[in-house]
């Protein structure tokens, strides 16, 4: 009998939650401009032009009859709400979808989408823009009614909200992740004409300069794709074993100004990319500070070393290290002090306890940061753009391929797909380090231990690899800083507010204060569509780990490696693909500030996912169960006993999702416009006309705004509360 109330309450509650999505159908359909309108749906110029912003029945009724079979679903779902038969609207549901692709994809701005469909009716076919909010709530509806029906079928134990959320994270993938891939994928079997050549794939596919190992042999240059291996792997373990210190160092050591070690290991991350090799360039090139001081008295001869593998490593592990430590900070959190102190109270000494307590709970964390450094390194296309010289590695082949004078998409396409496979061999290997093993730290039960103090050895091996990190940061730092206000940095250091002024200068005029420098536009326009962003991309990352972590579905592999799927591809690839697929209708968003956004979100998304799945394994089960046998819904368990627990994740989806959209750069350099320009366009374009004093003075005044930010956000967000005490103070006795 226990049981049987909240049965009754779901299926009351998918009743009504039916009833309500079907109402949202019939107004999508019967009133909302079914097409995109210009000007922007949210201006709302179309109320006064009812006849540019036509809804569906209109339209069918005119010049679209297309659209009228989209009205069938909709009579049919009203009568099974009505007869409160949900179990039959998943055939509606699915009836509604499936039209509204094939008409979406058969009928384009220019007629029919495929040519057979011109020969078969002899004539260009008839025409339609994009779809516009009506048909977007159109398709959330029919997608929401058929969740409701799986759920009533027993799908996820008929829990409404988790086969709803399932079903909208699965279509927003393929939306905004598969279909841009597979279109410009597509082009590796064709020509720069657009003509389907096989052949030339494997051509593509195999060249020597793809997967030649002579620099093994001493006979020529290794291939581009071992390059970029060699790279990835070794900035993917140095970011995991910085950020484990840095992390151990934060929570487990009394050391003095933390503050002042968190700030500095958030620093890279809030920069735009390039401006760190240019830093490294200032200070290592052959006209550097440093290399200058060597050769003027020490007599040590000038040279390139700091382009090519050095140069990228150095600058990816400055730039991605604090994303390891964001990481491994939340897991480590997460380690229950009981099990050390059980540990010791056996006596064990500190090193064992570590070893065979401490660094087994937190495999998870560590995989997690190695894989998304590794991943990160292998998209990267700033760093190496500045610092390759001759050492070429994927991401930039791509970009070169695609941009240079060859304009070879297709190779492009074929080195994406290289790029795919590796990044699928990373998350094999994790999964297998990982394994099936228990990684729970966070119980139902209370815990007031205390962390244990770390092993000497360990503590100072923590400080040494540490220190040379965080003196080079700050030495960069310096010089991006300071670089905007003088003249040259390193050659003539007179102090001048020049660059500032052009960048960022406010004046009076006749009706007031205006802000009149030439980058205000698009870092206002940056900070806007990040901050939009922001919450989006945390949320849905969270939730989308939350179903990976807590439910069992099929296809749940597959489901993981398309959520990380955006992470691994170049931005440079995105940003092409998303014009391939957004350009033309039935989703027309080129152009538009939408399309940044939704960029943002899915670029980002698989860091929160990450920081996600890192947590919800120390986090146990049976704190759900509980939850669930007293009656509450899946959401409200989610909202009112995970989401608490999981604040270091949200934090780090948040701060990771905000910076990293606001210092994108390949992937946004071609979705941005004269509209929506944005900061790391408006550098790149200032750097590439040589006015890096006003680059660096931008890059400057990002990191002071973006600094404030982060410090909001976690202030908002705040930190989880798990009942322990602070970390132990540093005893005397080993």
């Amino acid at each position: 009998m226990a049981r049987s109330i909240p049965v009754k309450a779901d299926a009351s509650a998918g009743q009504g939650n039916a009833a309500g999505w079907l109402a949202v159908a019939w107004l999508s359909f019967l009133v909302l401009p079914w097409y995109k309108v210009e000007g922007g749906f949210f201006a709302f110029d179309w109320l006064s032009r009812p006849y540019s912003a036509t809804p569906a029945v209109l339209g069918g009724l005119s010049s679209a009859p297309w659209l009228l079979p989209l009205a069938l679903p909709l009579l049919a779902a009203t009568w099974f709400v009505w007869r409160r038969d949900l179990r039959s609207l998943a055939w509606v549901g699915a009836a509604g979808l499936a039209w509204m692709a094939v008409e979406g994809f058969s009928i384009i701005h220019s007629g029919w989408a495929f040519s057979w469909l011109t020969t078969l009716t002899g004539d260009p076919g008839p025409k339609q823009p994009g779809m516009g909010w009506g048909a977007v709530l159109y398709a959330a509806a029919m997608l929401m009614l058929t969740a409701a029906s799986l759920a009533r079928r027993g799908w996820c134990k008929g829990d409404g909200f988790v086969v709803g959320a399932l079903m909208l994270v699965i279509t927003s993938l393929i939306l905004f992740v598969a279909y841009p891939l597979v279109s410009i994928l597509s082009s590796a079997v064709k020509d720069n004409d657009g003509n389907v050549m096989p052949s030339l794939f494997a051509d593509k596919l195999f060249n020597s300069n793809i997967w030649s190992l002579g620099c093994l042999y001493g006979s020529g240059n290794c291939g581009v794709a071992w390059n970029t291996v060699a790279v990835a792997t070794l900035v993917g373990l140095l970011c995991t074993v910085l950020g484990l210190a840095l992390a151990l160092i934060a929570l487990r050591t009394q050391v003095r100004g933390k503050w002042i070690l968190r700030s500095l290991s958030i620093l890279p991350i809030i920069t735009p990319p390039f401006v760190i090799g240019l830093a490294l360039i200032l200070l290592f090139g052959r006209a550097g500070i440093v290399t200058n001081f060597l050769s003027h008295h020490f007599a040590i001869p000038r040279s390139r070393w700091i382009y090519g593998m050095a140069g990228i490593t150095m600058a990816q592990v400055l730039a991605f290290t604090p994303i390891a430590f964001l990481v491994l900070v939340g897991v480590l959190q997460g380690v229950s002090p009981s099990m050390e102190e059980a540990s010791q109270t056996l006596r064990a000494s500190r090193w064992r306890t570590f070893w065979t307590v401490t660094w087994p709970l937190i495999r998870p964390g560590l995989a997690s940061a190695f894989l998304i450094s590794f991943i990160e390194s292998m998209a990267d296309f700033a760093n190496p753009l500045v610092l390759g010289g001759n050492f070429n590695v994927l991401a930039t082949d791509i970009f070169f391929a695609v941009v240079g004078a060859a304009h070879d998409q297709g190779r492009a396409a074929v080195l994406a797909i290289v790029l795919l496979v590796f990044t699928l061999a990373a998350f094999v290997i994790q999964r297998r380090w990982i394994g099936k093993r228990s990684y729970v730290t966070v119980s139902g039960k209370g815990d007031g231990g205390v962390p244990a103090a770390l092993p000497p050895v360990l503590r100072i091996g923590c400080y040494a690899a540490t220190l040379p990190w965080l003196v080079l940061t700050v030495v960069v730092y310096v010089i991006i800083l300071t670089g905007g206000f003088v003249q040259s940095i390193g050659r003539d250091n007179t102090p001048t507010l020049e660059y500032f002024l052009t960048a960022f200068g406010v004046t009076k005029g006749v009706d007031g204060w205006f802000l009149s420098g030439s980058a205000w536009p698009s870092l206002t326009m940056t900070i806007g569509l990040a901050l939009v962003a922001m919450p989006l991309t945390a949320a849905l990352g969270i939730l989308t780990a939350y179903l990976l972590d807590r439910q069992k579905f099929a296809g749940r592999t597959l489901f993981e490696f398309l959520a990380m799927m955006s992470f691994a591809i170049p931005g440079t690839v995105v940003g092409i693909s998303y014009i391939l697929a957004f350009n033309v209708p039935p989703v027309q968003i080129t152009g538009t500030g939408l399309i940044i956004v939704i960029s943002f979100i899915f670029r980002n998304m698989p860091v929160a996912i990450r920081a996600g799945l890192a947590n919800l394994n120390q986090i146990d089960k049976s704190l759900d169960e509980a939850s669930l046998t007293l009656g509450a819904r899946s959401f409200a368990t989610l909202r009112k006993v995970i989401l608490p627990i999981l604040k270091p994740a949200i934090v780090t989806a948040m701060i990771y999702s905000f910076v990293r959209a606001v210092t994108a750069v390949s992937a946004v350099i071609f979705l941005a416009t004269g509209r929506f320009n944005l900061a790391t366009v408006y550098i790149v374009g200032r750097a590439d006309v040589g006015e890096y004093g006003i680059a660096i003075v931008y890059a400057a005044v990002m990191i002071v705004v973006m600094m404030a930010i982060l410090v909001g956000i976690q202030v908002l967000v705040g930190e989880r509360r798990l009942g322990r005490r602070s970390a132990a103070s540093e005893p005397v006795m080993a």
